[in-house]
């Protein structure tokens, strides 16, 4: 792994801002025809992941940690924090700024994003190369799905090849990027989500996958085939309809198989009945991202998502959703110097 000081002196202050994305599906859970998992997402130009690392003091050892959203998110950058310097050695303390993250365990792939923008930012300050897939492994991420990693580097539509089902050493392996689509300018997505759930994450998500029967091989051939010869080329012609009508078929059949895990195909019974709200009205490619709760809406145009979001909010009165319309980012993780701030006699 490249960590040698890059040739310009580094600024001291760098703000990267990452791409959430949603995770549209897996393509095969168990492996059966021979690649574990596989996915397939997009990211959005909505609930972005923004972050800045600067240089501290040198009379300072410890980084400060400002704006973390919960004590949660403080402690996980320290531990990133931790890692990173085991990884790529000791240098000046890096204080790091939160300026704004998704919410958590909502689907959004705001970990992976976070520690993405982290080590970036850490990285560039301090003048080592470090490449997205460098940081992925040092941060451990990618463990099921690269459509995140992908997505920071490429924006756009993704498809990951997950990994090779007899491939033991799975730890340092980033599932490869096998395609990536230009997401269509005019098309939109409406986001709904209950904000008073959170996904299943951590613990709770390895005992679910866990308890869940093998993926029959004849299902994952045909999440293959829509994703081959339905999904990718309906985008690649902007050809919504194919798009939408593969897209309500992927979530239909991965949605059930893991219905015993979430409860249902969607997690959030609210976020269900606002999405089938939209569908009943208009062409829509429904479903959910990840585990949840967020779910969404694809539309063919920002008039459509005006008509999406009408119908969504309709049938919720009193629900505690949350809806966004957002658009396809064709482009990855975004950075730029910042200001170094002064800090007084006492932050030392």
């Amino acid at each position: 792994m490249p960590t040698t000081p890059g040739r310009l002196s580094p600024p001291s202050a760098i703000t990267v801002e990452s791409p959430a994305r949603l995770h549209l599906g897996f393509i095969d859970p168990n492996g059966s025809l021979g690649r574990v998992f596989g996915s397939v997402g997009l990211a959005i130009d909505a609930n972005a992941t923004r972050i800045t690392a600067r240089q501290a003091p040198a009379s300072r050892r410890n980084a400060m940690i400002e704006g973390a959203a919960s004590e949660t998110q403080r402690q996980r950058i320290e531990q990133y924090l931790t890692q990173l310097e085991a990884a790529l050695g000791r240098g000046p303390t890096i204080d790091i700024e939160v300026h704004e993250t998704p919410r958590a365990h909502t689907g959004l792939g705001s970990g992976t994003q976070l520690a993405l923008a982290l080590g970036t930012a850490y990285a560039r300050v301090r003048g080592l190369e470090a490449t997205t897939a460098d940081i992925a492994r040092i941060l451990a991420r990618g463990a099921r799905s690269g459509i995140g990693i992908h997505g920071f580097d490429h924006g756009g539509l993704i498809v990951d090849g997950g990994r090779n089902a007899s491939n033991t050493n799975k730890s340092t392996i980033i599932p490869p990027l096998i395609a990536r689509q230009a997401f269509p300018e005019t098309w939109r997505v409406l986001l709904v989500d209950d904000t008073s759930r959170e996904g299943l994450h951590g613990d709770d998500e390895k005992r679910g996958l866990a308890s869940l029967a093998p993926f029959p091989a004849k299902l994952a051939a045909h999440l293959s085939h829509l994703v081959l010869m339905r999904i990718l080329p309906a985008v690649a012609e902007s050809d919504f309809e194919t798009f939408a009508n593969a897209i309500c078929d992927l979530q239909q059949t991965i949605g059930e198989y893991f219905a015993p895990v979430q409860g249902g195909v969607f997690a959030s019974p609210a976020v269900a009945r606002a999405l089938e709200a939209v569908a009943a009205e208009q062409k829509a490619g429904i479903g959910q991202t990840s585990w949840g709760p967020v779910g969404f809406a694809f539309v063919a145009s920002a008039q459509d998502a005006e008509r999406a979001l009408a119908a969504a909010r309709r049938v919720s009165p009193g629900a505690p959703l949350a809806f966004t319309v957002a658009s396809g980012r064709n482009r990855g993780a975004t950075w730029r110097a910042a200001s170094h701030r002064h800090h007084g006699a006492n932050a030392a």
